[in-house]
Formats: structure tokens, sequence, C-alpha cells
């Protein structure tokens, strides 16, 4: 197999990999406990959380609000440890990685 294949093959692969996680970016996935649940998207998105109603209606919204904020601050954390890691290996890839 020549070069010009190789490389290809490796475009195809990355169009490949983009499509799929543009597809699960968009999908919803739910997480559930005793007494919370948690709407996420594939892209790390918090979108809803929801307390169990046996907590006081006060309580439940901030709680709510301050989970999916803490969430959020988590997974941009992941994020930026992620491209400190990876960031070498996706910036020599046309068009990176992710």
């Amino acid at each position: 197999m020549n070069i010009q294949a190789l490389m290809n093959q490796a475009k195809n692969m990355q169009k490949d990999m983009m499509k799929a996680k543009e597809e699960i970016d968009k999908m919803t996935f739910i997480g559930e406990s005793s007494f919370v649940k948690v709407e996420v998207r594939g892209s790390k998105e918090v979108v809803k959380v929801t307390i169990n109603e046996e907590i006081s209606n006060e309580d439940k919204e901030m709680i709510e609000d301050m989970i999916v904020i803490a969430l959020n601050q988590a997974f941009h954390k992941v994020d930026e440890e992620t491209e400190k890691r990876l960031g070498k290996y996706t910036s020599m890839m046309p068009g990176g990685l992710f």
C-alpha cells in the first residue's frame, strides 16, 4: 500500500470519527440515583437536573442549579486536561481529532 492510499484511509477514518462524534454530541443521556436524575448531551453539557420531590421546593431549585453549574465546571476541566495531554497528537492530524 502506498503512502497516498494510507493518507486517504486516514482522512476517511477522521471523517468517520468526526461524524460519530457529532452524532454522540447531539444525543441525550440520563443518569439516575435515589434522589437525583440528570440529563446530559454527548457533548458533556448538562441539560437538566431533577431532585426528588421529597426535598422542599425552595431548597430543590437552588440545589438543582448548583449541581448544573458544578457539573459543567467539572466537564470544562476534563476538556482542558484532555486538550493539554492529547492536543499534541490531535494537532498533527488535519483539522484535529475532535
